[in-house]
C-alpha cells in the first residue's frame, strides 16, 4: 500500500544527483519543483539554481519547473533560468506531469522528476510512470501542513528503507 508513495531514488539534494549516468541511460527531460527542492522556500533563483539548470541545458536534459505555486512565482524564479513550467499543477495529478513532458517533448521512460515531498512530487511522479527522486527539503521554513506531512513521510520513507535493506540482502 505504501509502496505508491516510493521514490525510485533517494538524494542528498537536487544538486548531488548524477545527472551525466541518468543521461547516459537515455533520460532526456527533467522536471523540477521548486520550493526547497532547488531553492529555500519562496526564495529567488540562486547563483546555484542557475548554474545547475544551465549545466543540465549542456548536458543536453529538457526542463521544466512544475509546481503547485502560483504563476507569479513560478514565472519569476524562472526569470534567470529560462525553462518550461507549468504552476498551479495540482501535484500529485497527472494531468501537469503529462503537459510538462509535453512542453519538453519527453515520455514518461525517458523522463525524471526531482522533488522534496513524498505525497504530492513522488507520488503524482510515480502515478505518471516517471522515475522520481526524493530529496532533502534545503530549508527548515514550511508551511504548517507541510509540517504535518513530513511525519507521515518518516513513516513511509522507514519502511521504503527497510525494503530496501531487504532487497539488497
Amino acid at each position: 500500500m505504501l509502496q505508491k508513495f516510493y521514490p525510485s531514488e533517494i538524494a542528498d539534494s537536487a544538486y548531488a544527483i548524477d545527472y551525466k549516468s541518468l543521461y547516459q541511460q537515455g533520460y532526456r527531460g527533467l522536471l523540477f519543483d521548486i520550493d526547497n527542492t532547488l531553492v529555500e522556500h519562496g526564495a529567488p533563483a540562486n547563483k546555484r539554481a542557475i548554474e545547475l539548470i544551465s549545466k543540465l541545458k549542456e548536458i543536453g536534459f529538457r526542463i521544466c519547473l512544475i509546481s503547485n505555486n502560483q504563476e507569479e512565482r513560478v514565472s519569476s524564479f524562472n526569470k534567470d533560468i529560462k525553462v518550461h513550467y507549468v504552476y498551479d499543477a495540482h501535484k500529485p495529478s497527472r494531468k501537469n506531469y503529462y503537459k510538462a513532458m509535453k512542453l519538453m517533448g519527453t515520455k514518461p521512460r525517458n523522463t525524471v522528476f526531482v522533488g522534496d515531498q513524498l505525497f504530492t512530487d513522488v507520488y503524482g511522479a510515480n502515478r505518471a510512470g516517471i522515475k522520481s527522486y526524493f530529496v532533502k527539503p534545503i530549508g527548515p521554513k514550511e508551511e504548517i501542513q507541510i509540517v504535518l506531512k513530513r511525519y507521515l513521510e518518516r513513516i513511509v520513507l522507514y519502511f521504503y528503507r527497510r525494503q530496501k535493506r531487504l532487497e539488497a540482502n
